[in-house]
């Protein structure tokens, strides 16, 4: 029983604290409210930057003026060979040759065999 007696008087304690923290609170609150006042606003509000109204027509324009900018974005970077159908002369194929292909599937194929053997030696 006298565990009961003292953990009800660190309850009743505790409740008298939070209830002295609460009234704080409230005269923190009051206390920022007027300051607020003073300096031309409340300091919890949110004030959101007024919205811009756009008509319809102004939309429509801004729309169209957008579609043009990226039409012509889309023309500048056309591919070779959708130009050269237009101007009428074939794009210039490039062809590699073959002990270039030798060379290029060579080096490549000794470049996997470094990799493997780091990976043998990695598990060994």
């Amino acid at each position: 029983m006298a565990k009961l007696k003292g953990l009800s008087s660190i309850v009743s304690e505790l409740r008298a604290e939070r209830t002295n923290l609460v009234n704080e609170l409230k005269h923190v609150e009051a206390a920022l409210s007027v300051l607020g006042k003073v300096s031309g606003g409340s300091l919890h509000a949110k004030v959101s930057p007024p919205t811009r109204v756009i008509s319809a027509a102004s939309r429509r324009k801004m729309a169209q003026a957008q579609k043009a900018r990226w039409a012509k974005v889309r023309k500048e970077s056309q591919p070779a060979a959708e130009v050269a159908k237009t101007t009428g002369s074939a794009p210039v194929k490039r062809i590699m040759s073959a002990s270039a292909r030798r060379k290029i599937a060579a080096a490549q194929r000794a470049r996997w065999a470094k990799i493997r053997a780091k990976q043998k030696r990695a598990a060994a």
